[in-house]
């Protein structure tokens, strides 16, 4: 049963991810109905997390020595909007209100080169030379370029972060938007929250502004000023998601939207006493999650 592997039950590392879902008219032509069709053939939402789960295991455990996608097949999630459009049309009568499909390709291959140059890069670049052979990422680099001279300019829909979700990511949300609580045996899964791209970006460009002024040295603005970055390459209608992954058990209900705005707010009105009681509050939640990457 796949189940354990969705839990975080195999021993791997708590992962999360933050992703973009855009409409079907943001895809480049070309491209839409094999979006469409992965979209639609899509089971329930832990069955798609199992499979790729479940993919990711095969690659590491295979003979050769690749670990590295192959791109012959890519997952694509979806989920649901309101029709942009909620009030009434030219002629008086009712708008149609029917939700609007979004979707959110896995780019596995893409983002499997990115994760592999930044590993090269990082402080683990020797071992991590020794684990990649080469010759295995020359081979995967040929399947990066394939990709790129066949979709042309490419965003990468998905982002992830292991033991633990990066403060400016909940900059762009708040305990109003729309989640869902995936729980099973007494235990959460996953914590899933969303909100519209206008509404993320808003947030983040009013975090960016003030940390800019009260905060210029914070290491939290230059994460904050990629972020805004990637997330104004998208479809004005999309929405974003964060999914905590296996963490949510740990953490939720979990107050950090709340605490990172609170932080901003009280560094802006120069109140340090109250940022710090925030900053502590996201600490204590959020350190010993980290910690367990360095424990045996």
């Amino acid at each position: 049963m796949t189940g354990n592997l969705y839990r975080g039950q195999a021993g791997l590392p708590f992962s999360s991810t933050l992703r973009v879902y855009e409409p079907l008219e943001a895809f480049p032509e070309e491209q839409r109905p094999a979006i469409q069709a992965a979209g639609a053939q899509a089971m329930s939402r832990a069955a798609v997390e199992n499979a790729e789960l479940l993919a990711s295991l095969g690659r590491i455990t295979r003979s050769g020595g690749d670990p590295f996608p192959t791109g012959r097949t890519d997952l694509v999630r979806v989920t649901t909007a309101p029709a942009p459009d909620d009030g009434t049309s030219d002629d008086g009568a009712a708008a149609d209100t029917e939700p609007v499909l979004l979707y959110c390709p896995s780019q596995l291959v893409l983002r499997a080169g990115l994760a592999a140059n930044a590993l090269m890069e990082g402080i683990h670049g020797p071992l991590a030379e020794l684990l990649i052979p080469e010759e295995q990422r020359d081979r995967h680099q040929e399947r990066i370029d394939q990709v790129k001279a066949r979709d042309g300019s490419i965003r990468v829909h998905t982002r992830a972060s292991t033991w633990g979700i990066p403060f400016s990511w909940f900059s762009l949300f708040m305990e109003s938007d729309r989640k869902d609580v995936v729980e099973a045996a007494g235990r959460i899964l996953t914590v899933r929250v969303w909100a519209p791209i206008t509404d993320a970006l808003e947030r983040a460009r009013y975090a960016v502004a003030n940390l800019a002024l009260a905060a210029p040295d914070l290491d939290m603005l230059d994460d904050l000023a990629q972020l805004t970055e990637w997330l104004e390459q998208f479809h004005v209608n999309s929405m974003v998601e964060l999914d905590y992954g296996a963490v949510a058990d740990k953490v939720y209900p979990d107050e950090s939207p709340m605490d990172i705005r609170l932080g901003i707010e009280c560094l802006a009105e120069g109140d340090m006493t109250g940022a710090a009681a925030a900053y502590r509050r996201l600490a204590s939640r959020w350190i010993p999650i980290r910690q367990l990457a360095r424990a045996s």
